[in-house]
Order: C-alpha cells, then structure tokens, then sequence
C-alpha cells in the first residue's frame, strides 16, 4: 500500500489506473466472494482523477503529503463512508461498502453482500466471520489493500483472524464511534502490519513519547482461554505455536501472570495450568448492549467490568502484552456456530475497552487460518502494530475462492 501511494505520489502511477485495477478485480472475484454490498465505480473513478489533481498542483507545505495517495480502499456497510474523513483526505479512495450480515443473523458471523452470502476465501463452504465479514474478505482476496470495519464483540479480529489478515481495534473511546454503548470501536483490516501502521497514522495524533515502544523484546503473558472461555485444542494450538516463534525471534518474552497459578485440570495440557485471568464477560457484555430500560442485571454486568478492570490493570502493570487465540474455534459453515461464541476470547476488551490486534497464527486442519490475539493497554496501538511488523512475514494471502 505505501508502494502505490508512493508511486502516484511520484506520478510512476495515476490513482485512475489503480482504482481502475481493484474495480476490475472486484468484477471478477465478487460474484464469487460476495464482499461487497454497493460498489461506486463512476464514483471512485472520479474521487481518484481528484487525487491525481491534487498530486498535479504539488504538496501545499512541508510534512507527509497524501500518505494514503489513490490507495483503493472499502467502507464497512453502506454508512461507512461517513467515518471514512481522515482516509479521503490522505488520498484514499473509497470503492464501496463491503458486507455486513444480514437482519436477525445470529452474532454476527456472517455476511450478506450484493451477488449473495459472503464466503471466506480459504473455503466457499465456511464463513469468514463478522460483522466485518466483507471487510475481511476484500482485503484477503487482495480486491482492496485496506478495508474499514467496526468491533462491538469482535467483528474486526474474529474476521481477520478466520481470513488470515490482520485486524485492529483500536482503544474504545480514541476514535468516533455512533455505539451509544461505548462497547464498539473502528477498527482495519490490512493484508501487512505496515499498511495498517499507515492507517493508524492517517487517523489519530502523532503518538506521544510514552505511546511509542521502545526496542527490544515486549514483556507478553500467554493464555489460551482467560480463565473461562473452551477453546477448541487446535485454534490454541495454533495462537501458541505463534506465541513460540515470537519469541524465538526475540519479539516477546513471556512472563508468568501476576497471580497464583490454580490447580490442574483434567483437561488437555495445552489449556492446563494457566490462572483465571479473568471473569467471563458474557452476562456484561449483554446487559450493557440491550435495549435501553430498568435491568436488574445491570448491577451485577458492573461488578464483573469492575472486576475485570482490576485484573487487567494488574496484568499491564506487570507485563506490556496479553496473547491468546484471537477465536475459540475454526471457522463454522453457513448453517451457524451452534453453541459456541466466537466472541468468547475478544468480547472481554470491547468491555474494558483495550486496543486488540488479531494477527495470522497458521492454517488448521481444514485448510482455513486462524489467530493470535494481541492486547495492550489503553491508548497503546503503537506497541500493537509495531509487534505486528515485526512478526513479519506470516502465512501467505488467500487466492480468491472458487465457487
């Protein structure tokens, strides 16, 4: 992505033929992929005219100029161009809004663009996840190199982590959002760490001096379930096998929790041994996303964000990182996930509202990618992305899915 803005900055490249490229590539792979709900040719083909008249009249002062210069990018839902200011005005061009699931679609795994249901790119017969189902997709099957999303429970990482991309939430509150509940924050989903660092920095401030990390490896606590959640053997497996060659490449070094350790349970030794870390979050979760009104079990959805602030509070005076698998399971088919949240790993930091990052972990025994989960504490999206790229390279990107 800085390769292209850079050569249209040069003018090596005309933003037209770029944003005519990812349109002729979305004509073909859509009807495939369904990741797209609208897509505005005539639209994005002008937008991009307009970055190349912006690149002809020259830089208007000192500093980066167009960071984001005829970058193609998507929009999540057809509201997300509302959100899209920052990215416009660094030179990006919105092709359309990619999918979301449909109305009454259960927690939010699938999508439902224009051509059909939205397919993950590793396997037609999965689902990418969601909400940022077409967000995901776009940007795995390489249509966009940037796609926008928004995480209320997970719906950028579960995505991101099930497509083999990367995906951020940033810090709940840090950016704008139109969730009354303040459990939702915007988030990306990126092909590279770097494309991702090149959003963050087209969105927020410069980062302060306590905000930017310092080298050397990060201190990082695993956890293959937080103290609560059952993650399937092989998404754990996965995540710590990530976790192992972090470390190995000196990226991270691990600590123990700052807590007692409780005893062994009958259980696979993958998922042994390991302290509660937290309270599973589930009932604050849905009590601080239900409608408006008198909740009784609002009371006790404050006990366990409380609780849980504590906790973490306690990790990250300790430690710089908290690992885990970014979702519980593999992707599940179209019928539905049944009675497994793929939630239960990501929701707990849309209650405390610390910056997440879901990075590729491998490939499962099916064939389709999965995750591991970054947290950090608040406002420390630098620390995120810089682990990120340096976790670079991982698995390749997904070719475009066959029907």
């Amino acid at each position: 992505m800085a390769e292209i803005a850079a050569a249209v900055r040069a003018r090596r490249l005309r933003a037209v033929d770029v944003v005519a490229g990812a349109l002729a590539r979305i004509e073909r792979a859509d009807p495939v992929l369904c990741a797209f709900t609208e897509v505005w040719a005539e639209e994005s083909l002008r937008r991009a005219a307009g970055v190349d008249a912006r690149v002809d009249a020259g830089p208007p002062g000192p500093g980066e100029w167009l960071p984001l210069a005829g970058v193609p990018i998507a929009v999540k839902g057809r509201h997300g161009l509302r959100a899209a200011g920052p990215l416009l005005a660094a030179g990006g061009v919105a092709v359309g809004a990619t999918a979301v699931p449909g109305p009454g679609t259960p927690w939010q795994t699938w999508g439902l663009g224009a051509h059909g249901r939205t397919v993950n790119p590793w396997r037609a017969d999965r689902t990418p996840g969601g909400s940022s189902a077409g967000a995901a997709v776009a940007v795995a099957a390489g249509l966009v190199p940037l796609a926008t999303g928004g995480d209320g429970a997970g719906s950028v990482r579960i995505p991101a982590a099930w497509c083999g991309v990367v995906g951020l939430k940033v810090t709940n509150g840090r950016l704008p959002s139109p969730d009354r509940t303040g459990l939702a924050a915007p988030g990306i989903l990126t092909r590279t760490a770097a494309d991702a660092v090149a959003w963050w920095r087209a969105v927020s401030p410069p980062p302060t001096a306590a905000e930017v990390p310092p080298s050397g490896p990060r201190t990082a606590v695993w956890s293959p379930d937080l103290g609560f959640a059952d993650p399937d053997e092989e998404p754990v497996a996965l995540a710590r096998a990530a976790v192992d060659r972090l470390v190995d490449a000196g990226v991270v070094r691990l600590v123990r929790p700052p807590r007692a350790p409780r005893p062994v349970r009958a259980v696979h030794p993958i998922r042994s041994a390991e302290p509660p870390l937290l309270l599973d979050p589930a009932p604050a979760w849905l009590a601080l996303r239900a409608p408006g009104g008198p909740r009784p079990d609002l009371a006790e959805a404050h006990r366990v964000r409380e609780a849980n602030d504590r906790r973490l509070a306690c990790l990250f005076a300790h430690a710089e990182l908290l690992l885990t698998p970014t979702a519980p399971t593999a992707p599940h088919g179209h019928e539905g996930p049944g009675d497994v949240y793929s939630t239960a790993l990501t929701w707990a930091f849309n209650v405390s509202g610390h910056p997440a990052l879901s990075l590729p972990a491998g490939f499962g025994s099916d064939g389709c990618p999965a995750g591991l989960q970054l947290v950090a504490p608040h406002g420390r999206e630098a620390l995120l992305l810089a682990v990120a790229r340096a976790a670079e390279p991982w698995p390749p990107p997904a070719p475009v899915a066959s029907p």
